[in-house]
């Protein structure tokens, strides 16, 4: 016969290891293709940002916030 603290253990372990096969899981799904249409939308927009940058007229200044502190 088992010690009572041996049989204590054992109980806790299998309640643990129940507890950790019932706990919902969150499934990614494989890629459908979508990760690589992102990809390709990001290089598009980062195109289009620097074709707006170099666009951009000379003689406007840039606009931007300045922060003074008197403090």
């Amino acid at each position: 016969m088992l010690e009572p603290w041996i049989i204590e253990q054992i109980r806790r372990r299998e309640e643990e290891e129940r507890r950790r096969q019932e706990r919902p899981q969150l499934e990614i799904p494989a890629d459908d293709g979508r990760a690589e249409r992102w990809r390709k939308h990001d290089q598009e927009e980062r195109q289009r940002r620097e074709q707006d940058e170099e666009n951009e007229s000379e003689d406007r200044p840039k606009r931007g916030v300045m922060i003074i502190d008197f403090g």
